[in-house]
């Protein structure tokens, strides 16, 4: 009889055309993307009423920070841990930069924000992935 051949424990074949996403890899990144969104379009608004361009510019931005996310999700764990943890931190500044730019402060201001951030998520990243090394 034609029986399968036993495999080693833990061990499973992995198919290269099909790539398995679960659900749960996305609901992080469209829920930090929905705040970012929501965010940008309510001081891209200041304090006047909304608008259909408010509103596309909320979408807009949203889309984009779920997507770099969710890009960043799906490579970061391929790259060394200090280039994970600086894009990331680079990420987050520019996101946060970004957002500061929006208040009509001056640019230098919003840099300094921006680096700010960028060097505590930076080192936030690298802190959890030093400690959580496989």
């Amino acid at each position: 009889m034609a029986h399968a051949a036993p495999t080693a424990l833990g061990r499973r074949r992995q198919s290269a055309t099909k790539t398995h996403l679960h659900k749960s890899a996305f609901v992080g990144p469209v829920l930090l993307g929905l705040v970012y969104g929501f965010w940008a379009a309510f001081i891209e608004r200041q304090a006047g009423p909304v608008t259909t361009a408010n509103v596309f510019y909320g979408i807009l931005c949203g889309v984009i920070f779920a997507a770099i996310m969710f890009g960043l999700a799906r490579v970061g764990p391929r790259m060394m841990r200090e280039v994970h943890a600086a894009a990331y931190g680079a990420f987050g500044g520019i996101a946060v930069g970004y957002l500061h730019s929006l208040t009509d402060q001056s640019i230098l201001k919003s840099v300094v924000v921006g680096l700010a951030v960028a060097a505590g998520v930076g080192a936030a990243a690298f802190y959890r992935y030093y400690t959580h090394e496989d």
